[in-house]
């Protein structure tokens, strides 16, 4: 696994534990969905990925890489994207990337320009003259021209307008390569649904579901009805009728994946008895 946290414990001074004993695990390449209510420590869990808090107790390792160390050869190789980025106002994004992009060995100038053009911006512009939507648009097309192993975004659809958030699903998913690892953080669960390949749901302290996305469409079956099936797993009113989860029968067709259904069924514990919602890490729902 590329990315490894066991038992990690972490607090904020003087509050209780955020997480006791977490663990979870990433292969090489995915592109992870890390959904979970406000509060929940997604944007934590990011700045300990990327080495910017420190675990009271556990481990964390990306690659060879303990985040804590902040290595010259780690920092090359991660891109956190904050949902507030810090800036000086007076650079344009032409200014930006030559100070930026000289800290990343496998920034490509021509990607960034090319990414910035479908988010319909130019280099000469400075940073103060922009929207928070706008700025945002930027460092997500310098995050993905940087090209790091890892990419850390949090909340990266915050201040996006509707066609920017399609914009923004299409250019990630025609820049990424096979060897990066993408986690973003989002309670926006429609933002992502199409654009993942797998998902994390972090509750109570824990990753309480992480799997692979085909996977699931090959276990679980999302439809809806207007009665209320009887082996349903997890089931919510939808307009007349309902929306529900249940275990797909080997001959029956996929179905898409419903991340929002899925979210509320693992909050609720709904699937709790039924065996294959399981964890990579070995932790029950």
């Amino acid at each position: 696994m590329v990315i490894s946290v066991k038992e990690l414990d972490f607090s904020y001074r003087k509050k209780p534990l955020l997480f006791e004993g977490l663990q979870w695990s990433l292969p090489e390449g995915s592109v992870v969905g890390l959904l979970g209510k406000n509060g929940a420590g997604k944007s934590t869990l990011l700045h300990l990925l990327a080495g910017l808090l420190f675990p009271k107790s556990g481990s964390i390792y990306l690659g060879r890489h303990c985040p804590k160390d902040r290595s010259p050869a780690f920092l090359e190789e991660i891109f956190f994207l904050a949902d507030d980025v810090a800036y000086s106002g007076n650079m344009s994004i032409g200014q930006y990337e030559k100070v930026m992009g000289a800290f990343y060995p496998a920034f490509d100038s021509e990607q960034f320009e090319k990414i910035l053009t479908d988010f319909g911006l130019e280099k000469k512009v400075k940073l103060k003259e922009l929207s928070l939507g706008e700025r945002k648009k930027v460092f997500l097309s310098f995050g993905l021209s940087t090209n790091c192993r890892f990419l850390l975004f949090d909340e990266p659809t915050n201040g996006l307008d509707i066609p920017s958030k399609s914009v923004f699903r299409k250019v990630v998913a025609g820049n990424l390569k096979d060897e990066q690892t993408l986690i973003i953080s989002t309670h926006l669960v429609a933002d992502v649904e199409k654009l993942i390949d797998r998902v994390a749901i972090l509750y109570d302290g824990k990753i309480q579901l992480d799997a692979d996305l085909l996977e699931l469409s090959d276990r679980l079956l999302f439809s809806s009805s207007t009665n209320l099936p009887d082996d349903a797993l997890h089931a919510e009113k939808f307009g007349t009728g309902y929306q529900f989860i249940r275990s797909r029968k080997e001959q029956e067709a996929q179905t898409p994946i419903n991340l929002e259904l899925l979210f509320n069924a693992v909050l609720n514990r709904s699937l709790s008895s039924n065996s294959i919602f399981q964890t990579q890490n070995s932790e029950a729902l």
